[in-house]
Formats: C-alpha cells, sequence, structure tokens
C-alpha cells in the first residue's frame, strides 16, 4: 500500500490564531440554506467538487452524506466556512477561526473515519483536532490533478459503456480491494451491505463506467461528483493484462471526452508515491493543481 507514516507528512507546531468566544458561530446548515452554501462553495469548485457532489445528489441534509454539513458565520452573518463532518471530513474555510470551530466539532464527532484537505490547511486542523481527537493510524499525500480540454482523441474502445447492475459483482471486489490499499480498510469485510448498496446506487445514477470482455471487467471508472463546473474521478482501474498497451489510455481518454462534453473540468486525487498512476494521467493530459493530505483514524 502506498501509505506515510503520520509523523511523516503532519508537522506538529504553535497554532499563532486563537478562536475567541463569540467571534464565530457555527451551525448545521439546513435544507432553506442550500443555495447560500453551494453559492460559497461555488467560489473554488475544483476543490469542492465533493461537498458540492453530496449536496447536488442528496440534498444539504440527508442521511446519504453520513455526515451533516456546518457552517461558521461571523458576527455579520457571513460563511468563513462549510465543512461536512462525519464518516469522511472535509472543509472550506477562508479564516483561521473557521478551521478551528470545524476541529472543535470533528472531535465530537462519533463516526469519523477520514479527514481531507489540502496540505497547508489540514496541517494547521490536526493541530487543532489532535489535542484530544481520536489518533491517526496514517496519512498519506495526494495530488490532485485536472484535465480540461483539449484532450487526445484516440481510438476509440467499442466495449465502454455505463455500468448496469448486472455488472455489480465484478465491480465490488475490485473496488473493494482498491479502497484497502488505499486506507487500510476492506469495506466488503466491514459494512458489506453498506457498499453494496452505496455502489448499487452510483451504478443506478449512470456514474460507473466499464469496459467488459467475455465476461470479465478489463476497465472501471468512477464519477462520484458530477456538476456543471468539475466532475470528480475516482476509482480508475485498468485490468493487469492491458496495462502497458495503451488500453486503458484509450478508455480514459474516450470517458474524459464524455464527460467534457458537459462540465469544464475533470479532477482526482492520486498517491503522491504512485509514480506509475502519475505517469498513466499526466500522458491521458492531466496537471497538476494541488497537493492533499490524508488522515486516516483509528
Amino acid at each position: 500500500m502506498n501509505r506515510q507514516t503520520a509523523t511523516a507528512r503532519i508537522s506538529i507546531k504553535p497554532l499563532t490564531v486563537p478562536c475567541r468566544e463569540n467571534e464565530v458561530v457555527t451551525l448545521p446548515l439546513t435544507q432553506e440554506l442550500e443555495a447560500e452554501t453551494l453559492e460559497f462553495l461555488s467560489r473554488r469548485p475544483m476543490h469542492t467538487v465533493g461537498m458540492i457532489g453530496f449536496i447536488r445528489d442528496n440534498g444539504l441534509v440527508s442521511e446519504r452524506n453520513r455526515g451533516t454539513f456546518y457552517g461558521c458565520r461571523n458576527r455579520q452573518g457571513q460563511l468563513e466556512g462549510v465543512a461536512l463532518i462525519g464518516h469522511a471530513t472535509l472543509m472550506e474555510t477562508t479564516t483561521d477561526r473557521a478551521l478551528q470551530a470545524f476541529a472543535d466539532l470533528a472531535r465530537q464527532s462519533a463516526t469519523p473515519h477520514l479527514i481531507m484537505g489540502e496540505e497547508e490547511r489540514i496541517s494547521d486542523f490536526w493541530n487543532y483536532y489532535s489535542e484530544d481527537g481520536q489518533d491517526m493510524r496514517f496519512a498519506c499525500r495526494e495530488l490532485l490533478l485536472e484535465l480540461k480540454w483539449p484532450v487526445q482523441v484516440r481510438e476509440e474502445v467499442l466495449e465502454m459503456r455505463m455500468a448496469t447492475l448486472g455488472d455489480i459483482e465484478l465491480l465490488l471486489p475490485v473496488h473493494a480491494q482498491m479502497a484497502f490499499e488505499e486506507s487500510g480498510i476492506n469495506p466488503l469485510e466491514t459494512d458489506p451491505d453498506g457498499f453494496r448498496e452505496r455502489y448499487a446506487r452510483r451504478i443506478g445514477r449512470g456514474r460507473s463506467w466499464v469496459c467488459v470482455e467475455e465476461g470479465r471487467l478489463i476497465f472501471k471508472a468512477d464519477v462520484v461528483s458530477d456538476t456543471p463546473d468539475a466532475v470528480y474521478l475516482e476509482g480508475v482501474w485498468v485490468s493487469p493484462e492491458k496495462m502497458g498497451t495503451g488500453y486503458g489510455l484509450r478508455c480514459l481518454s474516450q470517458l474524459a471526452i464524455n464527460l467534457l462534453s458537459y462540465t469544464k473540468s475533470i479532477v482526482l486525487l492520486v498517491n503522491d508515491e504512485n509514480k506509475k498512476a502519475q505517469r498513466y494521467y499526466q500522458k491521458a493530459g492531466f496537471n497538476l493543481r494541488a497537493a492533499y493530505d490524508t488522515i486516516f483514524l483509528k
């Protein structure tokens, strides 16, 4: 697995911006605040596509978000931050005091699995959170890559199509193994029913793309968040027998052309240590945009 130790990635340093009482108010966001929340997040769509995708798919208040959206406001009532705190903790902030407020809330969460954000912000967040929060299992550094037009047109892959529920038995073990290699947890073992339900819902939304030959999965990719400004991809996988043949590049380029017909940008994260994957995405035309840290909690 491409992991780095916690101490290798997250620095512990003194904090210089205290969060003084009554400077900000942090409360759960309710459904009537959805438009305001989306407007705030849409200022940096490449970085907030995950949260925007949750809201567009499920609404601002939904069990399917596997957490609660919070807003942090200043004395004038203006948003200084929005965060999803729960199974996955994601945040977008414009001030350090909003970051600290979200760290305080995250320490109280009963179901945290991971914390993810831009490298410099997560370092500060962890300093606030780690005072009496959950211990870190490990942390990894990831690179945010982006693809825009133009995309190189390659030979068409006739087998490329949206997945159907009939493909789910091919997809689940592959996706679960990818999750295990990234996080050390296999969702087919820890949450098989929930994992299957979530993946079936993804397929039902037309978000999973596959190439299947003679009953064997050859390529897959999943659209996690689908917005007019950005699409977030995960779980891009090429069968070992096709690696090095150019087949994976053809599949990814064909999918990118399809997605960029209605969105401005495609983004994904790749582990900083996975040089082979980085070369693959570079050949497909992706460019580096930012460094991210993901902290997996005990």
